[in-house]
């Protein structure tokens, strides 16, 4: 039993619904994080009220889980954001659920689910509607999906306050990404905003959220995910304007991933999660009276590797050493304790004395996609992106699209769930391996993913843009640069300064081994776009030519 909330918590797992089930006793599930201060309050205000407590503990069976350590559980119970309290039958199916509850709520709930259940019992659970047995609506890839969803960029926009949406905002990176090519005045409105607004003045990092439509009530939490992500739209902005009012926030953040997130973990050194390294209520002025931001060390696959991957955008675009340094770092580390190279395994987490799944969806996307990064930046990762993809296609691929990790397990894990944004992830990771490599199979995987969902083009919006960029670039094909040199030369610094941050750099490409039609002569550069291919460059200011040309 936790001092602190005088509930006693069992850990998710076939034990805690066979109690259930031999108590006749509804679950109640609490899906908490270390960074949500709310999941903190609840904890010393809602469950360490004793009548509370003894109500949870007597007519239910209470369950702490960790939303981090445990995503699958995360996506089947989340009730549109943390705390989640959620009310489940034995057998996993849902009766109810909420957000915060202070005391007078929560003794509300708990009677309103005490009665629910006496009336109806088991029957009253219900499976939600992302996990019931149909396939997501397939359709035709055209150029309306693009064109839709750059069309949601205009119609969600807030033009009085910049950003997307009229009530809370995000700083939605991967939309950000999609309108610098396609509306990129209100992707640099936007990016002001969370400068202005999100940026951690004083330890840099940006903050998850702002509460409120005008940037105000701003959530003080700063995870790793959010800081990569934006990161990285940060440096794509600077990439398209040369304009250092964005490159100066990203530059700030790879200071805050690499001094204050940095763990120190093992040789190499990794990543945190930064999931909880946040600064609750506490603007500059207030932070010298407060005691230490709360912090979750553990080292976790997917975040590392988003990680990796907008360090390593950072360096090929300015030369920073210290993002670079560190994007190899991140690396090593991840191949020494969670990626095994030759099987494509990827373990979700390890902590002190624990370690979470393997075969995770997200986990996969973004390890590829910072592997393939690593290679065109460092000229080494290819391999680990090939055997992490083939993996995760062979276990997770299931009639054309991805299931988000392993289908077993208690309550509702066994049910497939085909999250349309780690789908896309994954697609455009693999797209970018197959421009980097030259092998099909994997852009084939990538359209057949893409298609899978393109019946329900109409009712997607701006939040899942990247869909747009996968579907416009699987119809117009990936610029590659081909750079036949070693990286770090003049030619291959000058193919990644190219405004496009949807390209593929490959180095190397005077090798014998490099694959057709990317192999070079020595000292050259060429640019691939579709079927057509420029002339070989052979400084930077003829490449920029060529590009011109080809792009033309």
């Amino acid at each position: 039993m936790s001092d602190e909330t005088r509930v006693e918590w069992r850990d998710w797992g076939p034990e805690a619904f066979a109690e259930a089930d031999e108590r006749d006793r509804p679950v109640l599930l609490s899906l908490s994080a270390t960074w949500c201060e709310g999941c903190h309050e609840m904890d010393a205000i809602t469950y360490a009220e004793p009548r509370i407590a003894a109500n949870v503990n007597e007519g239910f069976v209470p369950v702490r889980v960790d939303v981090d350590r445990h995503p699958r559980v995360r996506e089947r119970y989340n009730m549109g954001g943390f705390p989640t309290t959620a009310f489940l039958t034995p057998e996993g199916t849902l009766l109810t659920g909420a957000g915060y509850l202070d005391v007078d709520g929560m003794r509300q709930v708990l009677e309103s689910v005490r009665q629910m259940w006496a009336d109806k019992g088991r029957e009253a659970g219900r499976i939600p509607r992302a996990l019931d047995a149909d396939l997501p609506p397939r359709g035709e890839l055209t150029d309306e999906i693009e064109s839709h969803l750059a069309g949601q960029l205009e119609a969600k926009y807030d033009d009085d306050h910049a950003g997307w949406g009229t009530d809370a905002k995000f700083p939605l990176p991967r939309t950000v990404e999609f309108a610098l090519k396609r509306d990129r005045n209100r992707a640099l409105r936007t990016l002001d905003a969370v400068r202005d607004h999100l940026a951690d003045d004083v330890d840099g990092g940006f903050f998850r959220y702002a509460g409120t439509r005008d940037w105000g009530d701003v959530a003080y939490e700063k995870p790793l995910d959010t800081n990569a992500a934006v990161t990285r739209a940060f440096a794509n902005a600077f990439l398209y304007t040369g304009d250092e009012a964005y490159l100066d926030p990203a530059l700030d953040a790879v200071g805050f991933l690499t001094d204050e997130l940095w763990t120190g973990y093992g040789v190499g050194g990794s990543l945190g999660p930064g999931l909880g390294r946040a600064y609750y209520a506490a603007p500059a002025e207030d932070r010298a009276d407060l005691d230490e931001p709360r912090r979750d060390l553990t080292v976790f696959a997917g975040g590392n590797a988003l990680a990796a991957d907008a360090l390593l955008a950072v360096a090929a675009y300015t030369d920073d050493e210290r993002a670079r340094e560190y994007a190899g770092r991140i690396l090593d580390g991840l191949e020494r304790d969670l990626i095994d190279a030759e099987s494509g395994a990827v373990t979700h987490y390890r902590g002190s004395d624990e370690a979470g799944e393997t075969d995770l969806l997200e986990d996969a996307a973004r390890v590829v996609g910072a592997y393939v990064r690593a290679a065109g930046v460092r000229g080494e990762g290819a391999d680990v992106a090939r055997a992490v993809a083939d993996r995760a296609i062979e276990r997770l691929r299931v009639d054309g699209s991805f299931v988000d990790g392993p289908r077993s397990g208690p309550g509702l894990l066994d049910r497939s769930f085909r999250p349309l944004d780690a789908n896309v992830e994954m697609a455009t990771s693999l797209l970018d391996l197959a421009a980097l490599t030259g092998e099909d199979r994997y852009r084939e995987v990538a359209r057949e993913t893409a298609a899978a969902f393109a019946g329900a083009t109409e009712r997607l919006s701006v939040q899942v843009a990247g869909y747009g960029s996968l579907a416009g670039r699987l119809r117009r094909d990936t610029t590659i640069i081909a750079v036949g040199t070693e990286p770090g030369s003049d030619l291959h610094r000058a193919a990644w300064r190219v405004a496009d941050h949807e390209k593929v750099i490959a180095p190397n490409a005077h090798e014998t081994d490099a694959p057709a039609p990317r192999t070079v002569p020595a000292g050259t550069a060429v640019v691939l776009a579709g079927d057509g291919a420029s002339d070989p460059a052979e400084t930077p200011n003829e490449l920029m030519d060529r590009v011109a040309d080809v792009l033309a």
